[in-house]
C-alpha cells in the first residue's frame, strides 16, 4: 500500500517544527540506527519513499560506516545513536535495525527522546524487558511498530473473511512449517549470532526467536492471540545441529486462551530452503499461507485454488498511525503473546545438540551446512499431530519421564514411557505410553509403542503423517455415545462423510501396576464432556513363545457407567469401514503379506472372521511376522486390514451393529498375538495359535 505525500502531514497537534520536522514540507524525519544486515532493507524502502516524497530521511547511526551508495549522499552518519540524539533535535520516527539485544536500551533512548518508533523483530529479548518498554511508549504516549512484516499482508484479512463464510468451516488448529537452511557463515558474522546470550547480556537468537519468527508471529496472528493474555500455555522442545548456543530445529506448541492450538515446526537444517508457511486448519477444508509471497492456497472438498494479494508496508503504515490514527498493524501491545513464546524458549534449558549419526554436513568452508536427515517428514508429522519432536520418539531427540501437560515455558526433553513392558526374564519388548500429552483432537489415550520384535524389529508405529491419531497397539471406538474416543473425524450417518466434530474425549490412565512380565491398567473412558462412559480393567501379559517369538496377551474388561452404545463409522453406516475395538498401527513395511487359514491379501481378509490373522513384512530393522488370535468372547468379530493405504490390522467391536450395554454391564476381550522375528507362513501361525506359544 503507497500512500500520497501529502497524506503523511503529521496534525497539528502532532509535534511542531521546532522538534526538527522541515517545516517547508512537513514531511517525516526518519532517522535509521542500524545501515548493514536488515538495515539495508530498510534503506531500500525509505529510498523508495523518499523518492515518493512521502518522509525525509533526517540521519542515520551505525559504529560501522554505511555501504557506499546504500545511503543518500549529504545524509548524516553516526556512530551511534546516542551522538546522533546529542548533535540533532529528534527525528519523528525512529527505525531500530540493531542486534536484538539492544533493541531495548536504543529504544527507550529513542522514545526518551521524543521520537515515535519501528522495533525490528524481536522486539527485545526476555517478557521483563517487553513488559518494561511497553510501559515505557504508555508513558511517552509514543507509537512502537514491530517488524514482523508479514502482518501487514492483505492475506491475513482475506484468512478471516475465509473463516467468516464458512468455505473452510470453524477454526479447529494452525501449523506453521518453516525449512530453510544455514551455513557457517551465517553464524560466523556477528558475535552474537546463534547466542543464548553475550557475556551476560539475553540474545536469544534462536530459529524460533529470530529467523522464522514470523511464522511463529503469523500463526499467533491467524489464531487471534495477540496480547499476553491470549495465550494460556507454551511447550517448546529445542535442539540443535550447528555448534551454537541457540536453537536452529524446534517444535513450539502454544495453546490459546480460547483452547486452540497452534503447532511450529522449524528448521534451519532443512535439504533445501522452501517458502515457509502457516496452515489454517478448518473442518470443511484447509488453507496454506505462504507468507513471504503473500500467497494463499485454499483447499476444499470442491478443489483447491490460489490467490495472490499485496501487503502494507509497515512503516507508511506507522505513519499513517500518526497522522490520522489508522490502527498500528504490528504494534508492541499486540507482540504480546509473541513474547510469551520467546520467555519460554528464553527461560527452557539449553537446546539439546543432535547427534553426528542424523546429521549430514554438505559444502566446504564457511558455505557448509548441516542436513539433519529426514527433517521434512518429522516437521509435517510434529504439525499433524501437534505432538514435539520427543513426544514422536525421534531417535535425536532425548528423553525424561511423560508427567502430563507441562507448564508454559517447560522444555519437553522427551517423552519416556509411563512404564516398560518386558517378560518375566526382563527382555523389554513394548513401551506403554499413558496418552496424557496426545493432543484432544486425536482421543488422548494409553498405548504400547514401540512394540518390538525379540531381535529389535520394531513393528508399531505412532503419530503417522497419513493417520496421526492411530496411536501404536491399544483399544479405541470411534463412537461411544456420541463420543470419538478414536480421534480425528467422525463418521456420521447424517452427513454421510467424515466431518470434525467437538466431540473428542480421553482414555484416562488412572492406575498402572507393574511386574515382571506384566502391566495392569485401570482405566477411566470420557466423555467429550467429562462424564465417565466406561471403567476399563487392562491386563498386558508378555512371555516368551519358543523359537524367536514371544506372546502378548491383552485382556479387556469394560464396565459401562451408565447405558452405553459402542459403535464406530460401520454401525453409523460407513460399509466396509467398521473400525473399533483392538487395532494396532504397523509401523512403515514392504513386501507386506496379510493371511487367515483361507484367505490372503487385503480383500480376501478385510471385514472376515477367521481364527487368526497373520502378517508378515520387512520393516526397517528386518523381517517380521505378526499373528493375532481371535478373541474367544467373539470368534465372529471381523478382522479389520489395511494394506494399501497404510499398514493397520484389528479387530472391529462393532463392524455393523453397535454394542449395547446397561449399566454396570461387563464387555470382555481377550487377544493373543505372537511376535515373530522372520517372516511367518501359514504353518507358523497355525502352530502358534494351536499350542498357545507360550514356551
Amino acid at each position: 500500500m503507497s500512500i500520497p505525500a501529502h497524506s503523511t502531514e503529521f496534525p497539528a497537534s502532532a509535534p511542531s517544527a521546532e522538534t526538527g520536522r522541515d517545516p517547508e514540507t512537513r514531511l517525516p524525519r526518519i532517522a535509521l540506527v542500524g545501515v548493514h544486515g536488515f538495515g539495508l532493507v530498510h534503506l531500500r524502502n525509505l529510498k523508495r519513499l523518499l523518492e515518493s516524497g512521502a518522509v525525509a530521511l533526517d540521519a542515520v547511526a551505525d559504529p560501522f560506516p554505511p555501504e557506499p551508495g546504500t545511503v543518500p549522499e549529504g545524509t548524516p552518519s553516526y556512530a551511534d545513536l546516542e551522538a546522533l540524539l546529542a548533535e540533532r533535535p529528534a527525528p519523528d520516527v525512529a527505525i531500530i535495525a540493531t542486534p536484538l539485544q539492544t533493541h531495548g536500551p536504543l529504544g527507550a533512548a529513542a522514545l526518551d527522546a521524543g521520537a515515535q518508533l519501528y522495533l525490528e523483530k524481536p522486539p527485545v529479548p526476555s517478557l521483563a524487558a517487553y513488559r518494561q518498554l511497553l510501559e515505557h511508549a504508555k508513558d511517552r504516549g509514543a507509537a512502537v511498530q514491530v517488524g514482523f512484516q508479514s502482518l501487514g499482508s492483505h492475506a491475513l484479512p482475506a484468512i478471516e473473511a475465509l473463516l467468516n463464510s464458512g468455505e473452510i468451516g470453524e477454526l479447529r488448529a494452525v501449523g506453521a512449517f518453516g525449512t530453510w537452511t544455514r551455513d557457517l557463515a551465517y553464524y560466523a558474522r556477528s558475535p552474537w549470532a546463534g547466542k543464548r546470550s553475550l557475556n551476560g547480556v539475553e540474545v536469544v537468537d534462536g530459529v524460533v526467536t529470530n529467523p522464522l519468527a514470523h511464522a511463529v508471529a503469523t500463526a499467533l496472528r491467524i489464531a487471534g492471540a495477540r496480547r499476553e493474555r491470549d495465550v494460556a500455555s507454551v511447550d517448546v522442545d529445542l535442539y540443535h545441529a550447528h555448534r551454537i548456543e541457540a536453537d536452529d530445529t524446534s517444535t513450539v506448541r502454544i495453546v490459546t486462551a480460547e483452547g486452540l492450538r497452534i503447532m511450529c515446526a522449524l528448521t534451519l537444517c532443512a535439504a533445501e530452503s522452501a517458502e515457509p508457511w502457516v496452515t489454517v486448519y478448518g473442518t470443511e477444508g484447509e488453507a496454506d499461507f505462504y507468507y513471504t509471497e503473500d500467497r494463499l492456497v485454499v483447499r476444499t472438498s470442491e478443489g483447491e485454488r490460489e490467490e495472490q494479494f499485496g501487503r502494507t508496508d509497515l512503516t507508511e503504515n506507522l505513519l499513517e498511525h500518526l497522522a490520522s490514527g489508522t490502527p498500528l498493524l504490528s504494534s508492541l501491545a499486540d507482540a504480546g503473546a509473541f513474547m510469551r513464546v520467546l520467555e519460554a524458549v528464553r527461560t527452557a534449558p539449553a537446546p539439546l545438540q543432535i547427534a553426528d549419526e542424523f546429521v549430514e554436513w554438505v559444502g566446504e568452508g564457511q558455505a557448509a551446512r548441516p542436513i539433519v536427515r529426514g527433517i521434512e517428514e518429522d516437521l509435517a508429522r510434529a504439525v499433524r499431530a501437534q505432538a514435539t519432536f520427543a513426544e514422536l520418539g525421534l531417535p535425536w531427540a532425548a528423553g525424561q519421564p511423560e508427567a502430563g501437560q507441562p507448564e508454559a515455558g517447560q522444555h519437553l526433553a522427551g517423552q519416556q514411557p509411563a512404564a516398560r513392558l518386558s517378560l518375566p526374564d526382563g527382555r523389554q519388548v513394548a513401551e506403554l505410553r499413558d496418552g496424557r500429552s496426545v493432543a484432544p483432537s486425536l482421543s488422548p489415550r494409553p498405548y504400547l509403542h514401540p512394540v518390538r520384535t525379540l531381535g529389535g524389529v520394531t513393528v508399531s508405529e505412532h503419530f503417522p503423517l497419513d493417520h496421526p491419531w492411530h496411536l501404536g497397539l491399544g483399544v479405541a471406538l470411534q463412537d461411544v455415545s456420541g463420543t470419538n474416543l478414536w480421534g480425528g473425524r467422525t463418521y456420521t450417518r447424517e452427513a454421510g462423510r467424515y466431518v470434525w466434530r467437538r466431540d473428542h474425549g480421553r482414555i484416562a490412565v488412572e492406575s498402572v501396576e507393574s511386574a515382571p512380565g506384566s502391566l495392569r491398567l485401570s482405566l477411566r473412558w470420557e466423555a467429550h464432556d467429562g462424564a465417565t462412559l466406561l471403567r476399563e480393567d487392562r491386563l498386558a501379559r508378555a512371555v516368551p513363545a519358543g523359537d524367536g517369538a514371544w506372546q502378548l496377551e491383552l485382556k479387556s474388561r469394560l464396565e459401562a457407567a451408565g447405558p452405553v452404545s459402542l459403535g464406530g463409522p460401520g454401525s453409523n453406516g460407513n460399509a466396509g469401514g467398521g473400525y473399533g475395538g483392538f487395532f494396532l498401527r504397523l509401523a512403515p513395511c514392504s513386501e507386506s503379506i496379510v493371511l487367515t487359514p483361507d484367505s490372503e491379501g487385503e480383500e480376501a481378509v478385510h471385514g472376515r472372521p477367521a481364527p487368526w490373522l497373520a502378517w508378515s513384512a520387512t520393516f526397517g530393522e528386518g523381517d517380521a511376522g505378526i499373528v493375532l488370535a481371535a478373541p474367544p468372547e467373539a470368534p465372529e468379530d471381523p478382522w479389520f486390514v489395511r494394506m494399501a493405504g497404510y499398514p493397520g490390522i484389528g479387530s472391529a467391536l462393532a463392524w455393523e451393529r453397535a454394542v449395547e450395554l446397561e449399566d454396570g454391564e461387563p464387555l470382555e476381550r481377550t487377544f493373543r498375538m505372537w511376535f515373530v522375528d522372520g517372516r511367518v507362513d501359514a504353518s507358523r501361525a497355525a502352530a502358534l495359535v494351536a499350542d498357545g506359544g507360550a514356551a
